[in-house]
């Protein structure tokens, strides 16, 4: 490069000139913008909404003093202290670290050998996976942000279920995308409403989400529902993205098979992490196995999620690092304790919550979350089901979350990872609360 000249004209040698594209050394001076401060948060952020926080906020949440706290609103398994992951686990990040192999940046899209043990742990003859078939993300939520934003453009909408998780909502909104609700069914399990969600779909449906198991429902498919939905999606040629996070966390007797394993013509994105199987929700890794049927995503969708992925610098190395340890050393017993406790629970919550007058809870098959509906006929002092919960929390200390923090109005749902004596105590609680608000129904007076 010659730096004597810049467009012929000379430089003193103290300094660069700065010349525009024009070629002129000085521009014309621009007009002045504005002339007073005006900083706005940009339209994204001001359509950025959690639903969660919205309702929790907005709540008179004053615990009786005389009853300790009993928290079954929170869905993170570590809590209460009583769920620690295995020393394996741990050791495989110890290990990680020690090594100091993974203390610079790593690709975006994660470290090819790391992508590899991932690969070969999900792959099956059905759904065989490689590397390449794999991005790792920082938790199940980038993977689910990168999904959304690769397949969708603002105007498009995706078909999502209610009750579901509210992330779909909070990101897709705020990318200028519509939300359609599909209805699942409490008294089919939480299947799903096939021909509610065929009806939704249009020529700018361009995504379906799946949650299987389910939160908030922890409703697990069968593989006959899961044939079903997919013959759906295959009819209007609509991908799926599968959010698998519990996919693991299924209760003997249940089965779960992977959307993918079961696809023979619908291309399937299926999000999943260690965040919950391995109970370390806040080590932030996630991933997104890419499930190509027919090459129908093709290299284009491969290339858009390596793109989208580059906004970040992706899952923390180290933690990348530890995963073929986590993978290959990680006991069965680990994983089947855990959810043997999780079904003990949640058969505690359930068998004594059937038999309070006014409440209906669903018996779950896997996840961490039961739901129970209210009968709020029998319940005139309150408005609805955040009322109910509100007044839950002021008289007996017992937190449990609102479905309308989901859109499902008049349910609410319990997290079932809390200690078995608390479980017992806050449904002694609960009950406690209905007797005291329950009313029959005035035709029921009246025989």
């Amino acid at each position: 490069i010659d730096f004597k000249s810049v467009n012929g004209k000379s430089l003193n040698g103290k300094g660069f000139h700065h010349v525009n594209v024009n070629g002129s050394l000085y521009p014309a001076k621009a007009k002045s913008r504005r002339h007073m401060w005006e900083v706005k948060p940009s339209e994204m952020a001001n359509n950025t909404l959690n639903p969660i926080r919205a309702i929790v906020d907005g709540m008179k949440i004053t615990p009786n003093p005389e009853k300790p706290m009993i928290a079954l609103s929170i869905g993170d398994p570590t809590v209460f202290g009583n769920l620690p992951t295995d020393e394996t686990v741990l050791q495989a990040l110890k290990d990680s670290i020690d090594s100091q192999k993974y203390n610079g940046y790593a690709p975006s899209v994660g470290y090819l050998k790391s992508r590899q043990v991932v690969a070969n742990f999900y792959s099956c003859p059905e759904a065989p996976l490689d590397a390449e078939d794999v991005i790792l993300t920082s938790g199940c939520s980038q993977a689910i942000d990168l999904c959304i934003s690769v397949l969708c453009n603002p105007g498009d909408n995706i078909l999502v279920p209610c009750p579901g998780f509210s992330l779909y909502k909070t990101l897709a909104v705020s990318m200028g995308i519509e939300v359609k609700l599909y209805n699942l069914l409490p008294e089919k399990s939480w299947e799903v409403d096939l021909q509610h969600l065929e009806s939704l779909i249009d020529e700018r449906t361009s995504c379906l989400i799946v949650t299987n198991p389910s939160n908030p429902c922890g409703s697990v498919f069968t593989k006959e529902h899961l044939q079903q939905i997919l013959k759906v999606a295959s009819k209007h040629c609509l991908p799926i993205l599968a959010d698998e996070i519990y996919s693991d966390m299924v209760f003997p007797g249940c089965s779960c098979p992977s959307m993918a394993s079961l696809s023979s013509s619908v291309p399937i994105l299926s999000c999943g992490g260690l965040a919950k199987r391995w109970l370390v929700p806040g080590w932030r890794m996630g991933w997104i196995l890419i499930h190509d049927r027919n090459d129908i995503f093709g290299p284009e969708i491969r290339q858009g999620l390596v793109k989208l992925s580059q906004r970040i610098l992706g899952a923390c190395s180290i933690v990348q690092g530890a995963l073929e340890g986590i993978f290959n050393n990680t006991p069965p017993s680990f994983y089947n304790s855990t959810i043997s406790f999780l079904k003990s629970n949640s058969e505690i919550c359930f068998n004594e919550l059937s038999t309070v007058p006014g409440l209906n809870p669903v018996m779950p098959s896997g996840a961490m979350y039961l739901m129970v509906g209210i009968d709020m006929d029998h319940f005139p002092e309150f408005k609805n089901d955040v009322d109910f919960t509100e007044r839950l929390v002021i008289d007996q200390s017992v937190f449990c979350l609102p479905a309308s923090a989901f859109e499902y109005p008049n349910f609410f749902r319990i997290v079932v990872t809390v200690p078995e004596e608390m479980m017992v105590e806050a449904c002694v609680r609960i009950r406690e609360f209905c007797q005291r608000y329950y009313r029959p129904r005035s035709c029921e007076l009246d025989q």
